[in-house]
């Protein structure tokens, strides 16, 4: 991919509300469902992605379907947009309407906060197979941290819906047109996934940059308590926001819970996906790379060669795209069902690679944190969650406070007209 392309991909996303503050929306938005009647413009060069989420491929979709999907911001701004998704359908995705309010707890949002969204003018937009889609920006401030509650009317749809699966966060549907309303009651399903939402961006203050944790379950959060953000990513974003001398306060989690390097299976391989949940995020400057226990364990004779050439292709169009990369090493995960031997003689291999080659920005050493002093093939147990691979909120702590926070602040030019 040329760097024009490049620059052209990552120009896209934004919009906004203020944790008290009430956004003002259009007095009037015409609906369109053409399938090309909703393109938004290219976001300013403040753009920075506040949060993300992997698409995959879900179920089937179903029409006529209003969903309440909750989300938390890491860096504030104006000008919200949010980006839709419809990667992996296999025909048109009609969203007859959109909404983005503040969550005032459950499915309510609170009063006067919740916004009609528009995409190119219009209050309704068709996104082809494989499309992705930009709102136009909402007036109006959203903080840091906020709890953003995103309503979204699904018209029409089938075949196989795109989201995120394991969100750990609870969001809501219901049945007909309910994404204008902000009492919430008509939302009485409850779901653990969200659908066709993959990002929401803000215009930051000048200077401001993002990170983006490319990683599988753990990065997921998997086995972290459910709707209390308590990911290693959620970790890092409020250490971040904390810090007086970073820049860097945007956190992007581009986790999804069975990922592999090299091979699809529990989604498209990171190297197939790096594109899409990586490189097209605006405002980012650093990925930190965590992933390859998958590829490890899957009993596939995975080498250490290989998998470092996996790494290396994803750090080589990261610094062509202009970001830095922070490589993470592999996790202990003796006890773990599929551990052997031969197994983790790879992952020593690996992690000392990481270590040691030179081909990564930086290092967040996290074996070496979280691993047992008794048996550094195992996950000390004050941080291990249970099933002796992934860590708890404790270990999910551990590992955001390890990260040097002057190592996800980028000098290869990244983050373009920032």
């Amino acid at each position: 991919m040329s760097g024009s392309v490049r620059r052209a991909v990552r120009l896209a996303l934004i919009g906004v509300l203020a944790l008290g503050a009430t956004l003002l929306g259009p007095a009037h938005v015409p609906t369109a469902t053409a399938a090309g009647a909703g393109v938004a413009p290219p976001p300013p060069a403040k753009s920075v992605v506040t949060w993300a989420a992997s698409a995959d491929r879900m179920g089937e979709a179903g029409a006529d379907r209003s969903y309440r999907l909750i989300v938390r911001t890491s860096v504030g701004g104006t000008g919200l947009r949010v980006r839709l998704s419809n990667a992996f359908g296999d025909r048109p995705l009609v969203i007859g309407r959109a909404y983005a309010g503040i969550g005032d707890g459950g499915a309510r949002l609170r009063p006067g906060s919740n916004k009609r969204l528009s995409f190119g003018g219009v209050a309704s937009v068709t996104l082809a197979p494989g499309e992705i889609r930009y709102s136009d920006p909402l007036p109006g401030r959203v903080a840091a941290m906020s709890e953003l509650g995103v309503s979204l009317y699904v018209r029409d749809a089938g075949g196989p819906a795109t989201g995120h699966g394991m969100a750990l966060r609870t969001s809501y549907a219901t049945s007909g047109d309910h994404a204008a309303e902000e009492h919430g009651g008509a939302y009485t399903e409850r779901l653990g996934s969200w659908f066709y939402l993959d990002a929401v961006t803000v215009e930051a203050d000048r200077g401001t940059g993002a990170v983006v944790t490319l990683g599988d379950s753990i990065t997921d959060g998997w086995q972290s308590s459910t709707d209390k953000d308590l990911r290693w990513p959620d970790f890092l974003a409020r250490r971040l926001r904390a810090s007086p001398d970073s820049t860097v306060k945007g956190v992007a989690n581009a986790g999804i819970s069975g990922n592999q390097v090299l091979a699809d299976g529990a989604a498209q391989s990171a190297l197939k996906r790096l594109d899409r949940d990586v490189l097209s995020l605006p405002g980012v400057r650093t990925v930190v790379l965590f992933e390859g226990v998958n590829d490890i364990k899957s009993h596939t004779g995975v080498t250490a060669a290989a998998l470092t050439a996996g790494y290396r292709e994803i750090i080589d169009r990261s610094h062509a795209a202009g970001l830095c990369v922070v490589g993470a090493t592999v996790l202990p995960f003796k006890g773990w069902s599929e551990w052997n031997p031969e197994e983790e003689a790879v992952r020593a291999e690996v992690n000392e690679w990481i270590r040691t080659s030179g081909e990564v920005d930086a290092v967040a050493d996290f074996d070496r944190v979280l691993r047992s002093p008794y048996d550094a093939r195992r996950l000390l147990p004050t941080f291990d969650g249970g099933d002796h691979l992934h860590p708890n909120d404790k270990g999910m702590q551990a590992m955001a406070d390890s990260v040097a926070l002057t190592s996800l602040e980028c000098d290869r030019g990244g983050a373009p007209g920032r």
